[in-house]
């Protein structure tokens, strides 16, 4: 680790009031105040193991990503398009759905809903005979190119010695094409084996993996970015597919990828890539200058409205910072930016520190696109990361994160990918989900909660709808210097006994600290720079009405 490591003995000298502190911060918890249920799906991730399932307490785990682009359900292969030198390759195995019928047995056997992701693109990869892996690209047949595959040295990268594209390709060396009753056979197989969503099958389809960028990462099959218009039809015909063979089902679309796809399709994004980005995107231009994303809400809606259907039950995206500074970078600068770059998620006034340079508020944007286009739709982030994974930057975003999650009221959320276990990321949320090994967490009801600077310091307080516990979990983002934090907690008729106290710090370790007497209605404590601190205090608060029904946890 790159952080100091402290000892269980320092952390709890830490939390003896009266300490010297280089800050003092107030939070304040109205337990009254703000109350909706908080959903256990924000705390998804993808492609967890068996052994993460049970560390992290999940309830939804999604299969997504490129590869699912032009996954073959027939014969369980894929291709890896522009991210391995446009491979068609076997999957775990080679029957058919093997990868995804073992992803969503692992789901069932830990308790979580699955999400799979159906190819709508109109290809499917395409083995040699005997299974036999295949490319996009031969040297062979289309002449030298800038990269080989190592080990397949006929297998280019599809760009030339002089950096332009390969052009003009036969998409049918690699790929087959398909429509989508081809992918009706795949639901139907998953029903056959698990049974309708309704009966414990696969609850979550999602329409395929950011097909704003399918003209870069699948060009061998798609060298023209999308239109709008072919948009919808694919991701209309798919719903209506899954519908029609599982009413019980839930579609979740279009996820895209960031800004530029909640903005433009592919078709523009490629658009405006060669003719400069100050020129007026035809395709949007076309349809009424809507944003992309709010245009397909809009389109399902309609559907919705004509024919008394609905077709989308989440409107998923995704959402990657993009900061100057790389995934892995732990420098000071870097800390500080992952520090504020969460502000992005939730603050309206908050200008992206990036190339973008614009007010994003991705979560209330996405709430103000639904209530405007198709209201009655749930939102969810199904791959999002903020780097730093082994580092406590990246954990402090993590879990500052998943608590807005929580207080914003996302349905559900699934991290790319599931955080390495001895990670302080994963730890991060474990803090969340299972501090203790006997699945203790975060509340299930979250309450209005208040701090001064949220760049510095960050809490988020939640109610146990079970077992009368006030929760509320203090992120401490300072760089260095202790602080004294004073929690308030308001609304109570009284509390019970001494809070119990779970830390985490870049030693990556979580451990339980000494419990606190609380003073009162408040509870002192002094937390160490770059810690997540999980309070739980037994209490008596007034029986009041929570407006969205708790999914228990």
């Amino acid at each position: 680790m790159r952080s100091t490591l402290l000892s269980s003995l320092a952390l709890s000298s830490l939390m003896l009031v009266g300490c010297s502190a280089a800050a003092i911060d107030t939070v304040t918890v109205d337990v009254n105040a703000e109350r909706h249920a908080i959903s256990p799906l924000i705390y998804g991730v993808n492609f967890p193991s068996a052994g993460q399932h049970a560390l992290l307490n999940l309830k939804i785990a999604r299969s997504g990503g490129n590869a699912t682009t032009r996954y073959d359900w027939q014969t369980d292969a894929t291709s890896s398009g522009s991210d391995w030198y446009f491979l068609t390759h076997t999957g775990d195995g080679t029957t058919p759905s093997f990868g995804p019928d073992k992803f969503v047995t692992d789901n069932k056997t830990a308790g979580a809903e699955s999400m799979l992701t159906v190819p709508i693109i109109g290809w499917v990869a395409k083995l040699g005979a005997n299974n036999a892996w295949t490319w996009s690209f031969s040297v062979a047949k289309y002449g030298a190119q800038l990269q080989s595959e190592p080990g397949r040295p006929d297998a280019g990268n599809g760009i030339k010695p002089n950096g332009t594209k390969v052009t003009g390709n036969d998409p049918t060396d690699a790929n087959k094409s398909v429509a989508i009753s081809y992918q009706q056979g795949w639901i139907q197989h998953l029903i056959g084996k698990f049974g309708k969503a309704s009966a414990g099958g696969v609850k979550y389809y999602l329409l395929d993996n950011e097909p704003c960028l399918w003209q870069e990462t699948h060009r061998d099959v798609q060298p023209t970015g999308a239109h709008m218009d072919d948009m919808w039809l694919k991701s209309r015909n798919a719903a209506f597919m899954i519908k029609s063979v599982d009413s019980s089902a839930l579609v979740c679309g279009p996820e895209e990828w960031g800004w530029l796809g909640y903005k433009y399709s592919g078709y523009d994004f490629q658009w405006l890539g060669a003719n400069g980005w100050n020129n007026t995107p035809p395709d949007r231009s076309s349809h009424n200058n809507m944003d992309f994303a709010p245009w397909m809400l809009q389109q399902f809606k309609n559907y919705n409205t004509q024919t008394g259907t609905r077709l989308l039950d989440v409107f998923t995206l995704h959402y990657y910072p993009q900061g100057n500074y790389g995934d892995s970078d732990t420098s000071q600068a870097a800390q500080l930016w992952r520090n504020r770059s969460t502000r992005s998620l939730w603050d309206r006034n908050y200008i992206d520190e990036s190339w973008i340079n614009d007010k994003i508020y991705v979560l209330p944007r996405m709430k103000d696109w639904v209530a405007q286009y198709y209201p009655g739709t749930k939102i969810g982030i199904t791959e999002y990361n903020f780097g730093a994974e082994s580092h406590i930057s990246g954990a402090i975003a993590q879990a500052d994160t998943l608590g807005i999650f929580g207080r914003e009221n996302v349905d559900l959320a699934t991290r790319w990918v599931a955080p390495a276990t001895s990670s302080v990321t994963f730890k991060a949320m474990q803090m969340y989900r299972n501090v203790d090994g006997q699945k203790t967490g975060f509340g299930d009801t979250s309450v209005k909660t208040t701090v001064a600077n949220p760049d510095d310091l960050s809490a988020f307080g939640s109610v146990d709808s079970a077992g009368g516990a006030v929760r509320v979990m203090v992120i401490h983002k300072r760089l260095s210097g202790n602080a004294t934090v004073d929690v308030n907690l308001a609304g109570l008729k009284k509390v019970n006994g001494k809070a119990t106290v779970y830390q985490l710090t870049s030693g990556n370790q979580i451990t339980k600290l000494a419990d606190v007497q609380p003073s009162g209605s408040k509870i002192t404590l002094t937390v160490p720079p770059q810690s997540i601190t999980l309070i739980i205090q037994k209490a008596v608060y007034p029986v009041v009405s929570t407006p969205t029904k708790v999914v228990k946890s």
